[in-house]
């Protein structure tokens, strides 16, 4: 009987945010102090965030990411840790520090600054073989900003479904708004994780059903024989998500709570659809947890403090 001593393998940027907090925030140049309501260092990184999401949900998780040899990469490799994620296979950089990002986070709306660091340095034969091979998914994180590690994904993801495991990935925000690479990841993948505006983008269309059909026809160009027909899970923020398999259309409302902070929201969307998908559940459940789930880690500041337990999430889902 096969044996999978993994559930999740995350793969990608793993680093803090230092978070800014304020209604009205408005940062003034010139030597102007400004006073804000809060600020937080907490959990960043896509891959960070979401891995942290599905230990919550009780899976089993590990990540693989690159961090400095300085204060901060030691700090976001603890703070993993106390929160149940594997750190074994992370690499540490000791030439280049952590990676980190400021988030100016007023209500809803928020700017982002960013220090690549070690953020794109990893690569894909920094993952190491044996992990492959024990585990039942993995998932690959910001893409569109980790070019050395984006170029052998999709053999990762080959060599992921050879050992029997399930893959995907989130592009997130690509600076350059090129998304170069994109046609491999979707022709690999078995799941992948647009906002509706990267998905406008992808497809030049805007009716949330009609992006999600035109990348699943876009992958179909050159899709792996061994491959299944992929997945899209459409996250439109307020509006809920829709997801598409096959004929399948689902779509789902967001659930309603007090919003403080929607830093990494989509993040905690792909790991309630991940843990979901490793436990075996439907499509339409599994876009109902990831809902649940990313409406839930808005509830406190930064990507991981408000993120739900399953029974959490379960509450929210009925």
């Amino acid at each position: 009987m096969e044996t999978r001593t993994l559930d999740v393998l995350v793969i990608g940027d793993l680093n803090p945010d230092i978070v800014v907090l304020d209604k009205t925030l408005t940062p003034v140049f010139g030597q102007v102090e400004t006073l804000v309501e809060a600020i937080h260092l907490t959990v960043g990184g896509s891959a960070g965030i979401m891995a942290c999401g599905v230990s919550r949900l009780g899976l089993s998780v590990a990540a693989c990411g690159a961090v400095g040899d300085d204060d901060l990469g030691r700090w976001m490799l603890g703070a993993l840790t106390a929160r149940g994620v594997d750190t074994r296979h992370c690499v540490v950089d000791v030439a280049i520090p952590t990676g980190a990002t400021v988030i100016l986070a007023r209500g809803a709306d928020r700017a982002i600054l960013t220090a690549l660091g070690t953020i794109d340095q990893l690569r894909a034969q920094d993952v190491p073989d044996e992990v492959l091979a024990g585990v039942r998914h993995v998932h690959v994180a910001s893409t569109a900003l980790q070019p050395r590690l984006r170029v052998g994904v999709p053999d990762l993801f080959r060599a992921a479904r050879a050992a029997g495991a399930t893959s995907s990935f989130d592009a997130n925000w690509d600076p350059s708004e090129r998304w170069d690479g994109i046609d491999e990841l979707l022709s690999t993948a078995d799941i992948c994780f647009p906002n509706l505006e990267e998905g406008r983008r992808w497809t030049g269309l805007s009716d949330p059903e009609e992006v999600a059909r035109a990348i699943v026809a876009r992958a179909a160009r050159d899709r792996d024989p061994a491959a299944g027909p992929l997945t899209v899970a459409l996250k439109l923020g307020r509006d809920g998500a829709l997801a598409l398999r096959g004929e399948d259309v689902v779509r789902v409302r967001a659930r309603r709570v007090a919003v403080i902070d929607t830093v990494g929201a989509g993040d905690s969307f792909d790991a309630g659809f991940v843990a979901a998908t490793v436990s075996g559940w439907p499509l339409d459940e599994a876009l109902r947890l990831a809902v649940a789930c990313g409406s839930a880690s808005t509830r406190a500041i930064g990507g991981v403090n408000g993120q739900a337990t399953l029974d959490e999430a379960a509450e929210l889902m009925r």
